[in-house]
Protein backbone atom coordinates (compact mmCIF):
# COMPACT_ATOMS: atom_id res chain seq x y z
CA UNK A 1 0.00 0.00 0.00
CA UNK A 2 1.07 3.40 -1.06
CA UNK A 3 2.52 6.08 1.70
CA UNK A 4 0.38 9.48 1.21
CA UNK A 5 1.77 12.70 1.38
CA UNK A 6 0.02 16.15 0.93
CA UNK A 7 1.99 19.02 0.27
CA UNK A 8 0.78 22.28 1.00
CA UNK A 9 2.46 25.70 -0.65
CA UNK A 10 1.83 29.04 -0.72
CA UNK A 11 2.50 32.60 1.19
CA UNK A 12 5.35 34.50 -0.15
CA UNK A 13 6.11 34.30 -3.98
CA UNK A 14 9.82 35.06 -3.65
CA UNK A 15 10.44 31.16 -2.18
CA UNK A 16 8.78 29.87 -5.57
CA UNK A 17 6.91 27.99 -3.78
CA UNK A 18 5.22 26.34 -6.68
CA UNK A 19 8.17 25.66 -8.55
CA UNK A 20 9.93 23.75 -4.84
CA UNK A 21 6.37 22.02 -4.70
CA UNK A 22 6.83 20.41 -7.91
CA UNK A 23 10.32 19.08 -7.21
CA UNK A 24 9.11 18.26 -3.70
CA UNK A 25 6.30 15.78 -5.38
CA UNK A 26 8.70 14.32 -7.62
CA UNK A 27 11.39 13.10 -5.43
CA UNK A 28 7.82 11.72 -3.47
CA UNK A 29 6.52 9.69 -6.36
CA UNK A 30 9.71 8.24 -7.21
CA UNK A 31 9.97 6.95 -3.55
CA UNK A 32 6.39 5.76 -4.32
CA UNK A 33 4.46 7.95 -2.45
CA UNK A 34 0.70 8.87 -3.39
CA UNK A 35 1.00 12.84 -3.16
CA UNK A 36 -1.32 15.68 -3.12
CA UNK A 37 -0.64 18.86 -3.98
CA UNK A 38 -2.60 21.93 -2.45
CA UNK A 39 -2.47 25.87 -2.84
CA UNK A 40 -4.85 26.24 0.45
CA UNK A 41 -4.64 26.24 3.86
CA UNK A 42 -7.88 25.46 4.12
CA UNK A 43 -6.58 22.03 2.87
CA UNK A 44 -5.64 21.52 6.68
CA UNK A 45 -9.45 21.89 8.05
CA UNK A 46 -9.91 17.91 7.66
CA UNK A 47 -8.16 16.43 10.92
CA UNK A 48 -9.50 12.90 10.14
CA UNK A 49 -8.22 13.45 6.28
CA UNK A 50 -4.83 14.59 7.94
CA UNK A 51 -4.47 11.92 10.68
CA UNK A 52 -4.91 9.49 7.69
CA UNK A 53 -1.83 10.74 5.90
CA UNK A 54 1.88 9.02 6.32
CA UNK A 55 3.65 13.01 5.80
CA UNK A 56 2.74 16.48 5.79
CA UNK A 57 5.13 18.63 3.30
CA UNK A 58 4.16 22.34 4.24
CA UNK A 59 5.73 25.13 1.98
CA UNK A 60 4.10 28.59 3.14
CA UNK A 61 6.08 31.54 3.79
CA UNK A 62 5.06 34.29 6.25
CA UNK A 63 1.25 34.86 6.14
CA UNK A 64 -1.51 33.99 8.78
CA UNK A 65 -2.94 30.15 9.63
CA UNK A 66 -6.35 29.71 11.60
CA UNK A 67 -5.19 28.10 14.98
CA UNK A 68 -8.04 25.16 14.29
CA UNK A 69 -5.65 24.28 11.43
CA UNK A 70 -2.75 24.41 13.28
CA UNK A 71 -4.47 22.09 16.16
CA UNK A 72 -5.38 19.71 13.51
CA UNK A 73 -1.94 19.32 12.01
CA UNK A 74 -0.15 19.24 15.45
CA UNK A 75 -2.74 16.38 16.12
CA UNK A 76 -1.94 14.36 13.12
CA UNK A 77 1.68 14.70 13.72
CA UNK A 78 0.96 13.68 17.67
CA UNK A 79 -0.96 10.81 15.96
CA UNK A 80 2.54 9.63 13.87
CA UNK A 81 2.14 11.45 10.99
CA UNK A 82 5.37 13.13 9.73
CA UNK A 83 6.19 16.95 9.50
CA UNK A 84 8.74 17.40 7.01
CA UNK A 85 9.80 20.83 5.25
CA UNK A 86 12.71 23.06 4.01
CA UNK A 87 13.85 27.17 4.31
CA UNK A 88 10.84 30.07 4.73
CA UNK A 89 8.40 27.42 3.64
CA UNK A 90 8.12 25.68 7.36
CA UNK A 91 10.41 27.94 9.88
CA UNK A 92 8.88 31.45 8.52
CA UNK A 93 5.83 30.45 8.14
CA UNK A 94 3.29 32.21 10.20
CA UNK A 95 5.06 34.44 12.61
CA UNK A 96 2.20 35.45 14.96
CA UNK A 97 1.69 31.20 15.71
CA UNK A 98 4.13 30.29 18.67
CA UNK A 99 2.19 27.14 18.28
CA UNK A 100 3.80 26.28 15.17
CA UNK A 101 7.11 27.48 15.86
CA UNK A 102 7.07 25.13 18.86
CA UNK A 103 5.73 22.00 17.00
CA UNK A 104 8.59 22.98 14.18
CA UNK A 105 11.53 23.13 16.05
CA UNK A 106 12.61 26.68 15.23
CA UNK A 107 11.96 30.11 13.41
CA UNK A 108 13.70 32.63 11.87
CA UNK A 109 14.72 35.98 12.83
CA UNK A 110 17.64 37.00 9.78
CA UNK A 111 19.66 35.83 6.97
CA UNK A 112 22.62 38.39 7.25
CA UNK A 113 23.92 39.98 3.71
CA UNK A 114 20.43 38.80 2.39
CA UNK A 115 20.89 36.26 -0.87
CA UNK A 116 23.79 35.33 -2.89
CA UNK A 117 26.04 34.40 0.40
CA UNK A 118 28.31 31.65 0.22
CA UNK A 119 28.71 29.04 3.59
CA UNK A 120 29.83 26.02 3.87
CA UNK A 121 27.36 22.97 5.70
CA UNK A 122 28.68 21.08 7.50
CA UNK A 123 27.43 17.20 8.70
CA UNK A 124 27.39 16.42 11.91
CA UNK A 125 28.16 12.64 13.31
CA UNK A 126 25.16 11.79 15.47
CA UNK A 127 23.12 8.88 16.12
CA UNK A 128 20.58 9.28 12.64
CA UNK A 129 21.20 8.21 9.82
CA UNK A 130 19.39 10.81 7.83
CA UNK A 131 22.26 12.42 6.46
CA UNK A 132 24.77 9.55 6.15
CA UNK A 133 27.07 9.40 3.07
CA UNK A 134 26.50 13.25 2.70
CA UNK A 135 29.86 15.17 3.12
CA UNK A 136 30.09 18.94 4.15
CA UNK A 137 29.02 21.27 1.06
CA UNK A 138 29.13 24.65 0.07
CA UNK A 139 25.70 26.83 -0.88
CA UNK A 140 25.33 30.00 -2.53
CA UNK A 141 22.03 31.16 -1.01
CA UNK A 142 20.37 33.04 2.24
CA UNK A 143 22.58 31.75 5.04
CA UNK A 144 19.65 31.36 8.03
CA UNK A 145 19.92 32.77 11.46
CA UNK A 146 17.24 30.76 13.63
CA UNK A 147 16.00 30.80 17.02
CA UNK A 148 15.98 26.96 17.74
CA UNK A 149 14.43 24.76 20.21
CA UNK A 150 17.16 23.46 22.09
CA UNK A 151 15.19 19.80 22.22
CA UNK A 152 15.97 19.31 18.68
CA UNK A 153 18.75 17.04 17.40
CA UNK A 154 21.20 18.97 15.09
CA UNK A 155 22.51 16.85 12.15
CA UNK A 156 24.09 19.41 10.15
CA UNK A 157 25.49 23.33 11.63
CA UNK A 158 26.63 26.54 9.37
CA UNK A 159 29.52 28.89 11.12
CA UNK A 160 27.90 32.44 11.51
CA UNK A 161 28.97 35.66 11.22
CA UNK A 162 29.87 35.34 7.59
CA UNK A 163 28.33 38.60 6.52
CA UNK A 164 28.60 41.49 8.88
CA UNK A 165 25.90 42.94 10.86
CA UNK A 166 25.18 43.68 14.51
CA UNK A 167 25.67 39.90 15.34
CA UNK A 168 29.28 40.18 14.12
CA UNK A 169 30.72 41.21 17.48
CA UNK A 170 29.64 38.28 19.37
CA UNK A 171 31.82 35.12 19.56
CA UNK A 172 31.51 32.79 16.48
CA UNK A 173 28.38 30.31 16.78
CA UNK A 174 27.38 26.75 14.69
CA UNK A 175 24.05 27.74 13.39
CA UNK A 176 21.55 24.23 13.23
CA UNK A 177 20.84 23.98 9.15
CA UNK A 178 19.37 20.34 9.36
CA UNK A 179 17.68 18.71 12.33
CA UNK A 180 14.98 16.01 13.54
CA UNK A 181 12.30 16.31 16.70
CA UNK A 182 9.86 14.62 18.32
CA UNK A 183 5.93 15.51 18.58
CA UNK A 184 4.27 13.56 19.99
CA UNK A 185 4.04 10.04 18.41
CA UNK A 186 5.11 11.99 15.14
CA UNK A 187 9.01 12.74 13.77
CA UNK A 188 9.30 16.33 12.49
CA UNK A 189 12.63 17.11 10.22
CA UNK A 190 13.67 20.85 9.17
CA UNK A 191 16.28 22.20 6.77
CA UNK A 192 17.03 25.72 6.34
CA UNK A 193 18.29 25.45 2.77
CA UNK A 194 15.75 26.15 -0.10
CA UNK A 195 15.87 29.48 -1.22
CA UNK A 196 14.84 29.02 -4.47
CA UNK A 197 13.84 26.40 -6.66
CA UNK A 198 17.29 26.11 -8.31
CA UNK A 199 19.11 25.67 -4.45
CA UNK A 200 16.81 22.57 -3.61
CA UNK A 201 17.47 21.38 -6.73
CA UNK A 202 21.06 20.86 -5.54
CA UNK A 203 21.87 17.12 -5.58
CA UNK A 204 22.64 17.27 -1.83
CA UNK A 205 19.69 19.56 -0.87
CA UNK A 206 17.40 16.99 -2.57
CA UNK A 207 19.11 14.08 -1.27
CA UNK A 208 18.78 15.59 2.38
CA UNK A 209 14.73 16.45 1.67
CA UNK A 210 14.42 12.72 0.27
CA UNK A 211 15.68 11.15 3.59
CA UNK A 212 14.20 13.67 5.63
CA UNK A 213 10.35 12.65 3.84
CA UNK A 214 11.33 9.21 4.41
CA UNK A 215 12.63 9.38 7.95
CA UNK A 216 9.56 11.79 8.87
CA UNK A 217 6.88 9.25 6.84
CA UNK A 218 8.37 5.84 8.79
CA UNK A 219 7.35 7.30 12.15
CA UNK A 220 3.87 6.76 10.79
CA UNK A 221 4.37 3.16 11.15
CA UNK A 222 6.22 3.20 14.46
CA UNK A 223 3.62 4.79 15.66
CA UNK A 224 0.72 2.41 14.56
CA UNK A 225 3.02 -0.77 16.33
CA UNK A 226 3.20 1.61 19.48
CA UNK A 227 -1.02 2.07 19.35
CA UNK A 228 -1.51 -1.64 18.92
CA UNK A 229 0.92 -2.69 21.44
CA UNK A 230 -0.02 0.29 23.61
CA UNK A 231 3.81 0.25 24.85
CA UNK A 232 4.97 3.84 24.80
CA UNK A 233 8.22 2.42 25.87
CA UNK A 234 8.44 0.64 22.54
CA UNK A 235 8.45 3.81 20.34
CA UNK A 236 11.15 5.76 22.95
CA UNK A 237 13.28 2.94 22.41
CA UNK A 238 13.67 3.37 18.96
CA UNK A 239 16.39 5.26 17.34
CA UNK A 240 16.35 7.43 14.18
CA UNK A 241 17.74 4.74 12.75
CA UNK A 242 14.86 2.26 13.18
Amino acid sequence: MKKKALIVYGGWDGHEPKEVADIFKGILEKEDFDVEISETLDTYSDVEKLKGLDLIVPHWTMGEIEQEYVNNISEAVMSGVGLAGCHGGMCDSFRKNVDWQFMTGGNWVAHPGNDGIEYTVNIKHSSSSVLEGIEDFEVVSEQYYLHVDPAVEVLATTRFPIAEGPHSLNKAVDMPVVWTKRWGLGRVFYNSIGHSASTVAMPEVSKIMQNGFLWSAKGKELAVEVVSSGNDSLYTGMGDNQ
